[in-house]
């Protein structure tokens, strides 16, 4: 074995070291378990994403970036922008204007300023929306909790 790999696998070892120590120090807190969500999608882009996380440590993420989130969605209208280019994909503006019955264009970028501002949609250089692909599955996830939570689910 060469001395830049031995030295190599020893900073490794150390950081195990390291990491483990810590893990023995800090026990995780809050509620122990797993919350996770999946999804695959086919149409009208291909996506697959899968989530795993304890809750005591995501419940210690900061608040801000998630209520952001959430606040982006707390719109009838904005939700219909999500669900219209959730079904359909990219759109221009005046589509998504359309879609979301919204009386002017000043309406739909207040409410797409919100929606891309949470990382939510992105738009392209020839000015269409689309969902940001890394946000679609967690997005139909958060909008099939909120419809499981009012019981809108077939049980």
């Amino acid at each position: 074995m060469n001395a830049e790999l031995a030295d190599r696998i020893a900073a490794l070892e150390e950081r195990v070291a390291a990491l483990e120590e810590q893990s023995l120090a800090s026990p995780p807190s809050g509620p122990a378990g797993l919350v996770g969500y999946r999804g695959e999608l086919t149409d009208p882009v291909e996506l697959r994403w899968a989530i795993n996380v304890t809750p005591g440590p995501m419940l210690a993420l900061d608040d801000g970036p998630r209520v952001e989130v959430l606040a982006a969605l707390s719109s009838a209208a904005r939700v219909a922008l999500v669900r219209t280019l959730a079904e359909k994909g990219v759109q221009s503006a005046p589509a998504l204007q359309e879609a979301a019955g919204l009386g002017s264009p000043g309406q739909l970028y207040h409410h797409l300023k919100a929606l891309t501002g949470a990382g939510i949609v992105e738009q392209d250089k020839r000015g269409s929306y689309r969902l940001r692909p890394t946000a679609t599955i967690p997005v139909l996830v958060l909008l099939t909790a909120a419809s499981d939570v009012a019981g809108q689910l077939p049980t």
